[in-house]
């Protein structure tokens, strides 16, 4: 297994808005409205979110997120995800978050969706509907460069390698993506 480091300086984009961050949140009758970050991850308020998996024939690109982010600093995850900024698109939220962490700028496509609920930590709570994103590249031509503040190591691994390493050292793992393993095939990939 070869694990990806951060050689090269990220080509800093337009930083993201303001401490307080809005995000789409689910209402209880189903409308969107505006809900601040921070609020939603600590109050569990279900929010719209993306995921993006970029594969590599039969290996997908996993991320390990950097030790100083707000929730599950140090974990492996998939490629990349986030939140939408209020009235943000879905796709173009992947797209940008995509870029802001890994560097690639990728032809994007859409899975399924999916809702889940987790701690993550530090008292906080991911309660998502999230709209799963792929690509598919040759990772001989596709090399990730990794933004060490929200990325801190990458690699490569096949999904079937993925799955035993869990059974492993599931605190390895961020809680979303191993609730993502364990409905592999709900995701439309």
């Amino acid at each position: 297994m070869t694990i990806l480091r951060q050689t090269q300086p990220v080509e800093r984009l337009a930083p993201a808005p303001a401490v307080r961050q809005l995000i789409p949140a689910i209402a209880a009758d189903g409308s969107i409205y505006p809900i601040e970050k921070m609020d939603a991850h600590r109050r569990a308020v279900q929010h719209l979110a993306v995921s993006v998996f970029v594969f590599s024939d039969d290996e997908l690109l996993l991320q390990r997120r950097a030790e100083s982010k707000y929730h599950c600093g140090g974990l492996w995850a998939n490629t990349c995800c986030t939140h939408p900024y209020w009235n943000e698109p879905d796709a173009a939220s992947a797209e940008r978050r995509l870029r802001e962490e890994m560097g690639l700028s990728l032809d994007l496509k859409a899975g399924a969706v999916i809702e889940y609920s987790a701690a993550v930590s530090d008292g906080l709570w991911e309660n998502e509907r999230v709209q799963i994103f792929h690509a598919r590249v040759d990772r001989r031509k596709t090399v990730p460069i990794l933004n060490p503040e929200e990325v801190s190591h990458a690699r490569w691994a096949s999904v079937s390698s993925i799955r035993a390493d869990m059974v492993r050292d599931p605190g390895a793992y961020a809680p979303w993506f191993r609730i993502y393993m364990a409905r592999w095939s709900e995701l439309g990939l």
